[in-house]
C-alpha cells in the first residue's frame, strides 16, 4: 500500500478528473474544502419531509367522500338538525384522526429503523489524513477507506491493496467486488472495478480514492432523490375517490329531482328542503370513512403482531389487490449469506480435501471476506493441529494468495484463488487420492467445469498445494509454482428455505412474482429455477435499455426474471407492468431498489434495509421472510371484503328505501316519513353496521386479488335496490288501500319495515354463502340486533310520540313481519345473481 503522503498511482482518467476538480496529491486545503462545501452542498440527501399535521388532515378532508359528508353535516345543522349534523361531523373527524395518527405513528417507527449511511470519513486535508463528518466530504477530496468502513462518496480508486467492497445494497451483487486502479469499459456500476460508491461497505484491504460526486449526485443520492417525486394516488385511494364522486352525483341528482318535484306540486318550500336534505343524508355513506379506517387499522394491528410496520394504511388494501410482486434477489429471495455448496477434486467428484485445505488457508491467513467465512463455517475444525508459518496476502493483480502451514502432513504450501490463475501454476492434479501430471486438456476441462458451476449459480475458487521442501521462509511469487491442483470449492448465495413455498402460495392466490436483480443474469436464472419460477429467458439491463416502452410492456407479460438491472430500469419495469393494468408491489432492501419501491403501488422493505429503501416503502417487514407478504395479501383482502360489505348494504336496502321514499313523496298527499324520522332511521342503521370491521370473511373472498369496480357495484344496486323498493311499495299499497291507516301510522309502520329490512338483510349480504352456514362475529350480531331492538321498541315508548310515531296494531305488526320474511327470502335468492355479477368484475386475476 502506498504511504499516505506519497503520490498515489494516477490513471489518465484520474489525472483528467483532478485537473477538472483542481486538486493534488496533498488533498484539499481546509479553506478550499469549506468553499466547495458551500458550492456543492452537504454530502447528504434531503430527507423526504413528512407532511405537517394540518396538511395531513387537509389531504384527507379534501377527498370527495369527506367533502360530501361535511356538506351533509353542515346542511343538516343549518336546517335545524344540529344533533344529526354534529354526529356526521364527529364520525368524519374521528375517522380522519385515526387515519392520521396511524400513519404518523408508523412514520415515527420507520424513522427509528433507519440506518445511518456513515458517520465519519477519513479525508486528506493539507497533506494529512484526518477524520471529518461525512457530510463535509466534497468533490476533489482524497479519501482513505479500510475494511469495515462505509464508503462516504462516489470516488475513483487511485491506489489499493487487496481491496474489495460489498455493493449488494447498490447493485445486488452478493459477493465482494475487487476494486483497483485502471480504466474499464463497462457502462454500469456493477462493472466499474475502478470506482467505489457511496453506501457500499469496504470488505477487505485498504484503498485511496478521489471523490468525484457527493450527496444527491452520487448513485446512492440518485436513488434517494426518487423519494422527493410526487407520490401517485394509490389504487385504493383512486377507487374510494371514484366511489365518493359516484355517490355525490347520485345524491345530488336525486335531491334536485325530489326538491324540484315538490316545489312543482306546490309543497311548502321549507318542508321540501328539509325532506330533500334528509334524503341526502340518508343516501350519504357517512360511516364509510370510519368503517374503512377502523378496518384498515385492525389490519395494521394484526400485521404488527406479525412484525410488519404499516406506514400507509391504504397500502393494506393495495396489497390485497396486488397482481404482480416484483422483488430483488439478494436479501429477499436469498439470505445474502454466502455458503460452501460443493467441494470437488480434480475430476469433478465430491471430495472434502479441497474445502478442508481451503478452510485451513482461510483460517490461518485469509482476508476474512465472505468466501473465507463460508469455508471456515463449512469446516469449522479444519485448522485444528495446523500452525501458520508464513502468509502471502491475496494479490488482486495475480488473483491468488497463499499460506505456509505446519500440520499433520508436515509443512504445506496452500494456494487459493481464481481458477484460471491457480491453474497456470499447477503441473499435476490430485484425484482419488492419487497425483498425476496435468495437461492443457485437463486444465481446459476444469475451466469448463467452472463455467458449468456458474450456470448453476455457483462461484468457484481453486485450491492447490505442494509439500514445502527445505527451511521455512517468507513466501515469494517464485514459491507459488509447480503446484498440485487439489480441486474446486463452489459457493452459493442460497435461496431462503421458505422462498419456494411462499412463491407457490402467492401464485395460488393470483399473485405472479418477478425477479428484478442487479446480479448476473446467469445467477438469476439459476435462482429462479430453485424457487419454482419459469426462467427460460432472462432479460439483462442492456436488453431492457434496447426496448421501447411499448415493447417492454409486451415483454414483461411473459418474462419473470431480469438481471444486471440499474435502479432506474427496475422502476421502468414496474411502470411497464402498471401500463398493462397490473397492481404492482415491489419488495427490496437496497439503495438500488428505492426508485422501484417508490414507483410501485405497494412498496415493501425489511428492517435491515438501507434507510433509503425504508423511506420509499409503504410497509417494513421486521422479519425478512417472503411468507409474511402472503399473510399481508390475505389481510388486505380481508379488509377489502369487510369494506365491500358496507358498500353493498348501502347499495341495496338503504338505497332502495331512500329511492322508494322519494318516489312515494311525489304521489302521497303527505310526507311518507318526516325528516327527523329519516335521520333517526339513518342513525340506527349506521349503528347496526359498526361491527362490520370485526366480522369474519369467507375463504373464497381471500382467493384472488380484489379491486373496486363501479360498474359491478351499480349492477349490484340495480338488482338489490329495486327489490327493496318493490317491498316498500307493496307495504305502501297495503297500508293505504287495505288498512287505510293515518299518516302517523303509515310513517310508523314504514319506519319499522324499513329498519327491519335494512338491518336484517345485513346477515344476507355480508356473505356470499348461505347466512345460516356462515354466521357473523358476535360484535356484528350485537350491533345489528341491538339497533333493531331499539328501532322496534321506540314507537311503543314515550319517545315515539316525540318523533311523530303512533303504535300500530298487532295485526299490522304480524303482516309486517310476514312481509319482512318474504323480502329476506327474495333477497337471498337474488343475491346469488347480484354477487356473481359483482365478483366477475371485482375479482381480477393476476396480469401477465
Amino acid at each position: 500500500m502506498t504511504q499516505p503522503d506519497a503520490k498515489p498511482f494516477w490513471t489518465e482518467a484520474a489525472d483528467a478528473l483532478c485537473r477538472r476538480l483542481n486538486c493534488g496529491t496533498d488533498g484539499l486545503g481546509r479553506d478550499e474544502a469549506s468553499r466547495r462545501l458551500v458550492q456543492y452542498g452537504q454530502n447528504a440527501d434531503a430527507s423526504a419531509k413528512a407532511p405537517s399535521l394540518p396538511r395531513a388532515i387537509a389531504r384527507r378532508l379534501l377527498e370527495p367522500l369527506s367533502l360530501l359528508l361535511l356538506a351533509a353535516g353542515l346542511v343538516s345543522a343549518a336546517t335545524g338538525d344540529g344533533a344529526g349534523g354534529a354526529i356526521i361531523v364527529v364520525i368524519l373527524g374521528v375517522s380522519i384522526g385515526l387515519d392520521t395518527l396511524q400513519e404518523g405513528g408508523a412514520m415515527r417507527a420507520a424513522e427509528v429503523l433507519r440506518r445511518s449511511v456513515a458517520l465519519k470519513a477519513e479525508v486528506k486535508r493539507d497533506g494529512t489524513f484526518v477524520q471529518v463528518a461525512v457530510e463535509t466530504v466534497v468533490p476533489g477530496d482524497l479519501i482513505r477507506v479500510r475494511a469495515g468502513d462505509i464508503i462516504p462518496a462516489d470516488a475513483l480508486v487511485l491506489d489499493g491493496a487487496a481491496f474489495t467492497a460489498n455493493e449488494a445494497a447498490l447493485t445486488g451483487e452478493p459477493y465482494p467486488v475487487e476494486k483497483r486502479p485502471g480504466l474499464v469499459t463497462g457502462l454500469t456500476a456493477g462493472e466499474a472495478s475502478n470506482a467505489v460508491f457511496r453506501g457500499a461497505v469496504a470488505q477487505t484491504g485498504e484503498a485511496i480514492a478521489l471523490v468525484v460526486s457527493t450527496g444527491p449526485a452520487t448513485l446512492f443520492g440518485a436513488a434517494a432523490s426518487a423519494l422527493a417525486l410526487t407520490e401517485d394516488v394509490s389504487p385504493f385511494q383512486q377507487d374510494l375517490r371514484a366511489y365518493g364522486l359516484l355517490t355525490a352525483r347520485l345524491t345530488i341528482a336525486l335531491v334536485l329531482v325530489v326538491f324540484s318535484a315538490h316545489l312543482a306540486f306546490g309543497r311548502p318550500l321549507l318542508q321540501s328542503l328539509l325532506f330533500a336534505v334528509a334524503l341526502a343524508v340518508g343516501l350519504t355513506p357517512e360511516l364509510l370513512p370510519m368503517i374503512t379506517t377502523v378496518t384498515l387499522s385492525r389490519g395494521a394491528l394484526r400485521m404488527a403482531k406479525r412484525k410488519v410496520i404499516v406506514k400507509r394504511l391504504a397500502s393494506i388494501h393495495d396489497l390485497g389487490a396486488m397482481t404482480v410482486l416484483c422483488t430483488d434477489k439478494t436479501g429477499t429471495l436469498t439470505s445474502a449469506e454466502i455458503s460452501l455448496a460443493r467441494s470437488l477434486d480434480g475430476t469433478g467428484a465430491d471430495d472434502p480435501r479441497p474445502s478442508r485445505l481451503g478452510a485451513v488457508a482461510a483460517n490461518l491467513g485469509g482476508d476474512r471476506g465472505a468466501l473465507d467465512a463460508a469455508m471456515m463455517a463449512a469446516v469449522p475444525d479444519a485448522a485444528t493441529g495446523w500452525t501458520l508459518r508464513y502468509r502471502h496476502a491475496f494479490d488482486f493483480g495475480r488473483r491468488l494468495g497463499s499460506v505456509l502451514a505446519s500440520g499433520p502432513d508436515g509443512d504445506v504450501l496452500v494456494v487459493k484463488g481464481a481458477p484460471e490463475s491457480v491453474l497456470d501454476h499447477c503441473v499435476s492434479a490430485r484425484a482419488g487420492g492419487k497425483v498425476a501430471p496435468m495437461s492443457a486438456a485437463d486444465q481446459n476441462a476444469v475451466l469448463a467445469q467452472v463455467r458449468a458451476l456458474a450456470e448453476e449459480g455457483l462461484r468457484a475458487v481453486a485450491i492447490a498445494s505442494r509439500p514445502w521442501v527445505g527451511a521455512a521462509h517468507e513466501i515469494g511469487v517464485e514459491d507459488e509454482a509447480r503446484l498440485i491442483y487439489e480441486g474446486l470449492c463452489a459457493f452459493a448465495d442460497p435461496p431462503k428455505p421458505t422462498a419456494a413455498a411462499a412463491i407457490a402460495r402467492l401464485a395460488a392466490a393470483g399473485v405472479r412474482l418477478k425477479i428484478l436483480s442487479g446480479d448476473d443474469p446467469v445467477v438469476v436464472r439459476r435462482l429462479a429455477g430453485l424457487v419454482g419460477l419459469k426462467a427460460d429467458r432472462v432479460l439483462s439491463g442492456a436488453d431492457v435499455a434496447g426496448l421501447s416502452d411499448d415493447a417492454l410492456a409486451v415483454q414483461v407479460q411473459s418474462i419473470d426474471a431480469y438481471g444486471r438491472l440499474a435502479p432506474d430500469q427496475k422502476a421502468r419495469l414496474v411502470r411497464a407492468l402498471q401500463a398493462r393494468g397490473a397492481v404492482v408491489g415491489y419488495l427490496g432492501d437496497g439503495i438500488n431498489d428505492a426508485p422501484a419501491l417508490k414507483a410501485a403501488h405497494i412498496g415493501l422493505s425489511v428492517a435491515g434495509a438501507t434507510g433509503v429503501a425504508q423511506a420509499a416503502a409503504d410497509m417494513i417487514l421486521l422479519d425478512s421472510d417472503l411468507a409474511v407478504v402472503g399473510d399481508g395479501v390475505e389481510e388486505g383482502r380481508r379488509t377489502f371484503a369487510n369494506i365491500l360489505k358496507y358498500v353493498r348494504m348501502g347499495a341495496s336496502s338503504n338505497f332502495g328505501n331512500m329511492l322508494s321514499m322519494a318516489a312515494a313523496s311525489l304521489f302521497l298527499p303527505f310526507l311518507p316519513m318526516l325528516p327527523t324520522q329519516i335521520l333517526l332511521n339513518n342513525l340506527l342503521y349506521d349503528v347496526s353496521e359498526i361491527g362490520i370491521p370485526f366480522d369474519s370473511v369467507r375463504p373464497e373472498a381471500l382467493a384472488l386479488p380484489q379491486v373496486w369496480d363501479m360498474r359491478g357495484l351499480i349492477r349490484f344496486a340495480a338488482v338489490m335496490g329495486p327489490l327493496s323498493s318493490a317491498f316498500d311499495l307493496l307495504t305502501f299499497a297495503g297500508l293505504l288501500l287495505l288498512v287505510h291507516v293515518t299518516p302517523a301510522e303509515f310513517r310508523t309502520v314504514w319506519f319499522l319495515e324499513s329498519m327491519a329490512t335494512q338491518i336484517l338483510v345485513i346477515f344476507i349480504i355480508r356473505t356470499n354463502g348461505r347466512p345460516w352456514r356462515d354466521l357473523p362475529r358476535p360484535i356484528l350480531a350485537a350491533s345489528s340486533l341491538g339497533a333493531l331492538v331499539v328501532a322496534m321498541a321506540l314507537p311503543f315508548t314515550p319517545l315515539g310520540a316525540w318523533f311523530g310515531f303512533k303504535a300500530p296494531s298487532l295485526a299490522i305488526i304480524g303482516v309486517l313481519a310476514l312481509t319482512v320474511v318474504t323480502y329476506l327470502v327474495c333477497a337471498e335468492l337474488a343475491k346469488s345473481f347480484a354477487v356473481s355479477r359483482l365478483n366477475s368484475r371485482t375479482l381480477r386475476p393476476a396480469h401477465g
